[in-house]
């Protein structure tokens, strides 16, 4: 019991905290059609995109990537 409820929180703390918290994904007012979803994989793709070019700290790689060029060079793009 205590194994699932440590992964349940490390879900929770890696996943979901980074969507409502860094992302903001509860304050978006958008909730017509498939945008809601589109826009929750939007997010995941940046989330994953920044973990594995090595960022431990979502809102880090986020404020690090604010150029355009950062985010080219982010996904191997010259």
């Amino acid at each position: 019991m205590a194994e699932w409820a440590r992964g349940h929180w490390m879900i929770e703390n890696s996943v979901h905290w980074v969507r409502d918290v860094t992302f903001a994904e509860d304050a978006h007012h958008l909730r017509t059609g498939h945008a809601p979803a589109v826009l929750a994989g939007l997010r995941d793709i940046v989330r994953g995109a920044l973990h594995k070019a090595g960022w431990a700290n979502i809102a880090a790689g986020r404020r690090a990537h604010l150029d355009p060029t950062a985010v080219l060079t982010l996904h191997g793009i010259p």
